[in-house]
């Protein structure tokens, strides 16, 4: 019976690896519209879809983005400057892109612009610090899609949104969690949504990965930004060292977690862009496949004492 179950795992994964092989034709003629290029997933994506022969629409936040990214690019590839916060900014590159493409639509938008800070408890942010982070991770991503979604129709392309395994489950406070899963919300009624016309939605949700969101350096010092602005009645319930402990957890924690290897996320997005069969959702690193996404199905009980039994308490805890 064991080897009869082996069997037919084996065979389910051998007939989706050979099913998910092909690719569209006619990359040529495809533009590709990809948000968040300066650094990280988006610039290695932009690079990768050009040497592959898609037509790539880069947009950077600052000049050097783009300037480096039209050095290292080929004659097709195409920068521009967005800022996701900004409607007038979206809605620019939007008419850009539309007089680029011309009838033929366009084949992709890649929603990957994102900014992981501030992270912290919740009770240490205001709702200022909720708001600057949903702009970019939220309505950032559904600005740019609105804006480009009848071009996409017209070529019966893909959405391809990168979300997170934070988008799954919420391990700590801040809004960063509360941004992916809006993303996934968002990704889950527009897949639907867009059936009827032939357009694909696919969500990436990557687990750790060694890029600025995961610096603890740069984290750090944010956490440290925020302490300092905090009300003195705070600090007192979390402790005078509490801020020293959360960054050598930090530094100690987040080398080890974080996968070096950036072309795992690169390769899903751009299956989820070439692929003719894409998946609905890709999840790339293996502690999303085998600690984040499973323990998202677990019992709230279990999970919240699996992510507490390890955490720093503060000073004034009652438990």
């Amino acid at each position: 019976m064991f080897l009869y179950l082996l069997g037919l795992v084996v065979f389910y994964y051998l007939y989706r690896w050979f099913r998910e092989i092909p690719r569209v034709p006619g990359k040529g003629d495809k533009y590709v519209y990809i948000t968040g290029c300066d650094s990280g997933f988006g610039n290695l994506l932009a690079r990768h879809l050009d040497e592959l022969g898609f037509c790539v629409i880069a947009s950077c936040f600052t000049e050097k983005g783009e300037e480096d990214l039209r050095k290292a690019c080929s004659g097709r590839f195409t920068t521009l400057h967005l800022d996701v916060k900004k409607n007038e900014s979206v809605d620019k590159a939007a008419a850009l892109i539309k007089d680029k493409v011309g009838a033929r639509g366009l084949w992709a938008v890649v929603n990957n612009a994102g900014v992981a800070m501030p992270s912290a408890p919740c009770d240490w942010l205001t709702i200022d610090d909720y708001k600057s982070m949903l702009d970019v991770n939220l309505n950032g991503v559904i600005a740019v899609t609105l804006s480009v979604l009848p071009l996409i129709k017209k070529a019966r392309g893909r959405v391809v949104n990168v979300a997170s395994v934070f988008g799954r489950i919420s391990p700590g406070g801040g809004p960063y969690t509360v941004s992916k899963f809006g993303v996934e919300a968002f990704n889950d009624s527009l897949r639907r949504n867009m059936v009827p016309f032939g357009v694909k939605v696919l969500c990436i949700e990557p687990g750790f990965f060694k890029t600025t969101m995961t610096d603890w350096i740069v984290l750090g010092k944010s956490f440290k930004q925020l302490w300092e602005k905090m009300p003195q009645e705070v600090r007192d319930d979390y402790g005078h060292d509490y801020l020293d402990k959360v960054e050598v957890r930090m530094r100690e924690k987040l080398d080890k977690m974080s996968d070096a290897d950036l072309m795992k996320v690169v390769s899903c997005m751009e299956h989820a862009v070439a692929a003719v069969r894409p998946r609905t959702r890709y999840s790339p690193g293996w502690d999303a496949k085998f600690f984040w996404i499973p323990m998202s199905y677990m019992p709230t009980r279990f999970a919240d004492w699996l992510l507490l039994k390890k955490a720093i308490i503060p000073a004034k805890a009652v438990y």
